[in-house]
């Protein structure tokens, strides 16, 4: 068909993708076919498409394009995770709208409504997904709560449990006030928020005394009511001045508690006064000094309930004047922290900061101001608290042993490696993986309870009441299991598992997975750990990690900063195959990679480069190809083109091959732009007739050796006899711009089906064609050639360029001493020079005298005259008063950046600025000389 006029991406964008999923071109059958498989990182059914999940998609889609077009059965698992705390929320706050609650029903009405939600509004970003291009089989798509799945889960709780690697425990976790449940810590955001540094009194017990004959400790926090639940107070064993005290105790304020002083390593004694106050209920230090102090997790105080409201604590020594007040001060009136503050300076035990004026004098204040580091939830939006509670807990260091050791032998291969150590580090001193929520939404905990607190484990009821005999009366947790829990089984679970399919048997383990490095422990490393338990391998033989997309600056996107760039917002201006080439080119082994909205526009006008080539190809009667081996070549421009193509998929295949995604799509880009559209279109120009050629006439050439002389003749004669076929030139093009659609076809899915199918009845879609295989013997002598055209033209065009050449201005090149190269060159390729250097005549002598610019190409040197061509005398002052200008400018810039204080106190940006600057001037420093040069 004939191409319009303008690439218009939206037009082609939906009526492609609507075909490819509905003609099965996802997953195409292959049943005797070599298995390739990837699952994506589900995203929640709460989400819509962000810029990282447009970065993550579109790199698992280029690996899996690519794996189809070379003939595998290639699958990408695709789903959606229930995202337990998100989706609950979601209905919540739409009922809140409508004045009405989740606790109005039972739960099962509420997990009713859940599903109700999900079916009207859940997964929008799966469309989002589809606009983004991904070739996902939609037809098998998953979700963490379906049937299926839900029967993985339990079995692989209950196996656990069996195994005692899930157990019951009192620990502290995240908890969070306003959604009334533990929270992981991929959901605590740390912030830096304005607070306080107030230091107390803790006096000394039994009229002990410090060798000072002090007789308090002295104690500083940033969180004054969690004193209410202290346990002790820690120093550390070297510490001289609390070396006669340890083991002795002090008198705890307000609750009168007597708490033992212990030694610990924790106690910093070059902070503050080398004394902490341990709360082991209330932080996560202090609940480890707790334990090592003797203290059981059982036996540790909690003085708040789910709300953070003060609650009384087990020794019944928090006064009633506390009770069921918020831990801070909210709507006006104080809490907690502001009424144990108070009480504390009232009884003297308050040691106020003194604090100097910009006069000199002395202040007295309550407590120090401090920027305090403070835990928020990401979603409840209020202080996480650290809590005691009975959670369920796997034993992630059991299963952590074997994915360290296959990461360690390299049955696992991280990609970039610099992340294992990371990987390292956290797996070696990982800690209890808390799996139970306080929520409705999710896989219930399959674990019942009877009156006495014995708990039965087991996939059903009746399994539990088999085990807890007939007549007992059993409750079930309430709880449900974390989201990571259940997307850990992703790789098997959604291939089946734990029933023996033969998807399961041919595509476990999966091939490869990819991920922002910021789920590494979150969700690969707990893939990789349950990989080896269900399966007994790992899930998959390699993990690429990939950075984050940054805004502009560098700056992590987030809404409250207001640098968030929609993706979709893109695809709307530039259109998916625009930012999905971005998002490959720019991603570097795991680099960040910052956002640059110019760049993308500037991979559209690569489309449109593409768009006009295609549109080229077909005004001259270069349709479809008809053959996978590259056709026979005669022509040097032809051979050199072919061997290009070689080269090229050789670059991409490597490229691959180390997931170097930007090597890959620089080496299509490069390919595309540089050597098909710029060099060798320009080159077929005059050999398919599309243009008057003016081609470069030879001098005489009676003075050169009789084998140059001779070489010439029978050139010419060639070029008479017209032995540069059309024919084959419309071969070879047509075939290297199918090379070129497929090739790019991972990068820009779109426009090169658009484009496949414009050039000619199609048998199949691109996204089913075979990857390029040239099986093509690059010509050497064919690529000297135009290897050599192509250096003798961009050098001359640059030469004219710097000496103010008019581009229209036709000139001569005198050549004293030529080699066999150049006169091969200069006679088979005159019209290409002519055209393209703009160069009428070569002549095989010494140059006239009088001003000249010279040309070194290769080993020859092209002299051409100017006289008459450029105003010699103004040209070489132009020169002269910009080279004085930028070496003025480079002087100046290399004195300041040779200068300490400005590199150390400037701003960075600064510093960047100078450096750019003074590398600009000191390039142009150089090519000014370079172009006085040629004048002399």
């Amino acid at each position: 068909m004939t191409l319009d006029t303008t690439f218009n991406p939206a037009e082609i964008e939906a009526r492609w993708y609507r075909h490819w999923e509905e003609s099965g071109g996802f997953r195409p059958e292959r049943p005797d076919a070599e298995p390739f498989t990837i699952v994506n990182p589900p995203p929640n059914v709460t989400g819509s498409l962000h810029i990282g999940h447009a970065l993550d998609n579109t790199l698992q889609d280029i690996v899996i394009r690519y794996e189809r077009m070379r003939g595998k059965d290639a699958l990408w698992v695709v789903g959606m995770d229930h995202a337990g705390i998100a989706t609950q929320m979601v209905v919540e706050r739409q009922m809140e709208e409508r004045q009405d609650k989740r606790t109005n029903y039972s739960r099962e009405q509420f997990v009713e409504k859940v599903w109700e939600w999900k079916a009207e509004s859940g997964g929008a970003i799966t469309k989002q997904l589809r606009r983004l291009g991904c070739s996902m089989d939609w037809s098998r798509e998953q979700f963490t709560m379906d049937e299926h799945f839900t029967k993985a889960v339990l079995k692989v709780f209950v196996d656990l449990y069996n195994d005692g690697l899930i157990y019951r425990d009192k620990r502290l976790v995240n908890w969070d006030p306003k959604l009334k449940t533990a929270i992981s810590d991929l959901e605590v955001e740390q912030q830096t928020i304005p607070g306080s540094f107030w230091h107390f009194k803790y006096p000394l017990a039994d009229g002990v005394t410090l060798d000072s004959g002090q007789d308090y400790i002295e104690v500083a926090t940033t969180r004054p009511e969690t004193m209410l639940a202290d346990m002790a107070v820690a120093v550390h064993p070297t510490d001289e001045r609390y070396k006669s005290v340890v083991g002795k105790h002090v008198i705890l304020p307000i609750t009168g508690r007597r708490i033992p002083i212990v030694a610990d390593e924790h106690a910093d004694p070059e902070l503050g006064s080398g004394a902490v106050k341990i709360t082991p209920g209330h932080d996560f230090n202090d609940f480890e000094v707790g334990k090592r102090a003797g203290i059981e997790p059982a036996q540790m105080l909690n003085m708040l309930d789910g709300e953070a409201n003060v609650c009384q604590t087990a020794d019944d020594l928090v006064p009633e004047e506390f009770i069921g007040l918020h831990r801070f001060k909210r709507d006006g009136v104080d809490g907690a922290r502001e009424l144990v503050v108070q009480r504390l300076k009232e009884q003297g035990y308050l040691i106020p900061h003194i604090a100097k004026t910009k006069k000199g004098e002395e202040v007295e204040h309550d407590a120090e101001p401090r920027q305090i580091a403070t835990p928020f939830g990401d979603r409840g939006g209020v202080v996480i608290e650290p809590w005691l509670t009975d959670q369920w807990y796997v034993d992630a260091e059991k299963l952590a042993a074997k994915p360290i050791e296959q990461v360690r032998d390299g049955t696992i291969e991280i990609v970039p490696k610099s992340w294992e150590k990371t990987f390292f580090n956290w797996m070696e001193n990982i800690q209890p993986w808390c799996v139970s929520r306080q929520l409705w939404w999710g896989h219930r905990i399959p674990a019942w309870f009877d009156k006495d607190g014995n708990v039965f484990v087991a996939e059903s009821k009746e399994a539990a009441q088999a085990q807890a005999g007939q007549g007992v009366e059993l409750t079930q947790d309430p709880d449900v299991l974390d989201t990571w829990f259940s997307s850990a089984l992703w790789p098997f679970a959604t291939l089946g598992w734990p029933e023996k399919s033969d998807l399961l048997a041919k595509h476990f383990p999966n091939d490869l997975l990819i991920s922002g490095f910021d789920i590494l422990f979150f969700w690969d490393a707990r893939m990789m750990m349950m990989g080896q338990y269900n399966m007994g391998e790992a899930p998959w033989p390699r993990l690429y990690l990939h950075g984050l997309v940054r805004a502009a600056d560098g700056a992590k996107m987030s809404k409250s900063k207001g640098n968030v760039v929609d993706p979709l917002g893109l695809i709307d201006q530039y259109g998916a195959d625009a930012l999905r080439f971005f998002m490959a080119a720019m991603e570097s082994q795991g680099r960040d990679i910052k956002m640059d909205e110019k760049r993308v526009e500037g991979y559209r006008n690569f489309a449109t480069k593409l768009w006009n080539a295609t549109r080229f190809c077909q005004s001259n009667g270069i349709g479809a190809s008809t053959t996978l081996k590259a056709p026979a070549a005669r022509l040097a421009a032809n051979q050199w083109i072919i061997g290009e193509v070689q080269h090229c998929v050789e670059q991409i295949d490597a490229a691959m091959a180390d997931l170097r995604f930007d090597a890959a799509a620089n080496a299509i880009y490069q390919f595309t732009w540089s050597r098909f559209c710029d060099w060798y279109l320009e080159l077929i120009k005059p050999i398919l007739g599309s243009l008057t050629a003016s081609p470069a006439v030879i001098g005489d050439s009676s003075n050169l050796p009789h084998d140059l002389k001779a070489k010439i003749d029978d050139q010419t004669r060639e070029a008479e006899e017209g032995t540069r076929s059309r024919e084959e030139t419309r071969a070879v093009t047509g075939w290297v711009l199918d090379q070129i659609l497929v090739m790019l076809h991972p990068f820009m899915p779109f426009i090169t089906e658009e484009l496949w199918h414009a050039q000619g009845e199609r048998s199949y879609d691109i996204i089913t064609a075979k990857w390029p295989n040239p099986r093509a013997k690059v010509d050497s002598n064919a690529k000297a050639e135009v290897d050599l055209l192509i250096e003798l033209t961009t050098k001359v065009r640059s030469a004219r360029n710097e000496l103010g050449v008019p581009p229209n201005v036709v000139v001569t090149a005198n050549v004293a001493d030529p080699s066999v190269a150049i006169v091969d060159l200069a006679t088979s390729n005159s019209a290409a020079i002519g055209r393209l250097a703009r160069i009428s005549e070569f002549k095989f002598e010494p140059a006239p005298t009088g001003a000249v610019m010279q040309v070194n190409v290769a080993s020859d040197v092209l002299t051409i005259p100017l006289e008459g061509i450029i105003d010699i005398d103004a040209e070489k002052a132009r020169l002269e008063k910009a080279l004085a200008a930028s070496q003025k400018e480079a002087r100046s810039l290399e004195g300041r950046l040779s200068n300490a204080n400005f590199v150390e106190r400037a701003k960075p940006e600064a510093v960047e600025k100078a450096k750019a600057d003074f590398a600009h001037h000191s390039a142009e420093v150089e090519r000014l000389t370079a172009a006085l040069e040629r004048l002399g």
